[in-house]
């Protein structure tokens, strides 16, 4: 079984999203990672986010010359400001992912990643993220 704080909201926890608003390349991508000590960039347009890469994604497909357009996921699933955290813990684990970019009223406000979750867990079983 697992327990979280259900009564804490993501936006107590969430952070600030790193974003990109151009194509870059996935030299660059590592660069802004590495240097800003994250997981991830999430790709907008405008209000609209258009993709997220993951420093996973960088490692399994590395190639200098490409762009982040050309191996980000374009399908990301978000979460509001005011789910608690067990919410977000339960998608994470039924998407297979391990961070949530938060959106209020279509505009991206914050990120929330499994890091966030596990520290502010009361207790997690093995089973919730190695099923």
């Amino acid at each position: 079984m697992v327990f979280l704080f259900s009564w804490m909201k993501v936006k107590e926890v969430m952070k600030q999203p790193f974003v990109v608003d151009k194509d870059i390349s996935l030299k660059e991508a590592a660069k802004i990672m590495s240097s800003n000590g994250i997981g991830s960039l999430i790709f907008v347009s405008g209000n609209d986010i258009r993709g997220i890469i993951t420093d996973t994604d960088l490692v399994r497909n590395y190639d200098s010359s490409a762009k982040i357009k050309s191996i980000m996921s374009a399908k990301v699933i978000t979460i509001s400001p005011d789910e608690n955290l067990e919410n977000a813990a339960q998608l994470m684990r039924k998407n297979a992912i391990k961070r949530l970019p938060v959106v209020d009223n279509g505009k991206l406000v914050g990120i929330v990643t499994v890091t966030e979750l596990i520290a502010h867990a009361d207790e997690l079983d093995d089973e919730f993220f190695f099923d």
